[in-house]
């Protein structure tokens, strides 16, 4: 057995000394310790983040537009009250000639031309 080795570890040539077999288990806790602390460094450092962020974060989503500050428009009290352009219906003796019409273009009798003329002019 020699003294150079520094680490303390040395290795057991004689296989009837025991007290030198067992010298190296003798700092396990202290190897398991080291490796568990370097471990556990590693781990961690994978863990915290630059300032700037990670390389592979998306960018934030952009802000939304402001808030619309139109003012409403209020209606006046002696203006006339506007009335919505609606398209004049057609008279009724306009849509009975239209639908008779249809009605003998499709081959209908007179009864069921009457019954049809009164249910498409009251559409």
């Amino acid at each position: 057995m020699s003294g150079d080795d520094p680490m303390g570890l040395e290795i057991a040539c004689d296989h009837n000394d025991i007290k030198s077999v067992f010298k190296p288990v003798s700092q396990l806790p202290a190897i398991l310790a080291l490796v568990v602390l370097l471990t556990a460094t590693a781990a961690v450092a994978q863990t915290l983040l630059p300032p700037g962020g990670a390389i592979l974060t998306p960018p934030p989503p952009p802000a939304p537009p402001p808030p619309s500050m139109a003012i409403p428009v209020v209606p006046r009290l002696d203006a006339m009250p506007t009335q919505p352009n609606v398209p004049a219906r057609r008279s009724f003796g306009d849509r009975i000639t239209d639908c008779l019409a249809d009605g003998a273009a499709a081959g209908l009798d007179s009864g069921n031309r009457a019954a049809y003329s009164r249910a498409c002019a009251n559409r």
